[in-house]
């Protein structure tokens, strides 16, 4: 996948990290495209406000998008490298392309989604790493609970 146009896709997935990080939650953000760059849904972690441990950035963009027939020509855009069970859902949905912010923080399924077929473009991006190293050490307890480690 062209970078310029990734990073075109995550600039809004950033905005959700920082949205969901001003609400006192996870500062993870993730949006859906179609293929041709429209947005189609948007969201952030919410584990902490909703008290819901299964509302990951992912899974509301996900939910946001609204259903579809298929999902084959879709991107999800993450600004961290998506667990294993949001790594699910895109395997479950057949989202055939994930650009990812940064796995440096974090590295999930992203690895196992490749090897499954799906295009994977890690962008590396630095203001993603400050997000989430900033988070991280702010935030230990919340952050383990997040990825599911004591």
């Amino acid at each position: 996948m062209d970078t310029g146009f990734a990073a075109e896709l995550l600039a809004v997935a950033r905005e959700e990290a920082r949205r969901g990080l001003a609400s006192g939650g996870v500062p993870v953000g993730a949006a859906l495209f179609s293929s041709d760059g429209t947005l189609l849904g948007r969201g952030h972690n919410r584990r902490v406000q909703d008290d819901d441990a299964s509302t990951h950035a992912e899974t509301a963009a996900f939910r946001a998008a609204g259903r579809r027939a298929t999902y084959r020509d879709t991107i999800m855009v993450t600004t961290l490298s998506p667990c294993w069970y949001c790594s699910g859902l895109v395997r479950q949905f057949g989202i055939p392309q994930v650009v990812i912010g940064e796995a440096r923080t974090f590295s999930g399924g992203h690895d196992w989604l490749a090897e499954h077929g799906v295009g994977i473009t890690v962008l590396d991006d630095d203001e993603c790493v400050a997000l989430m190293t900033g988070f991280v050490s702010a935030h230990p307890e919340l952050w383990f609970e997040d990825i599911g480690r004591d």
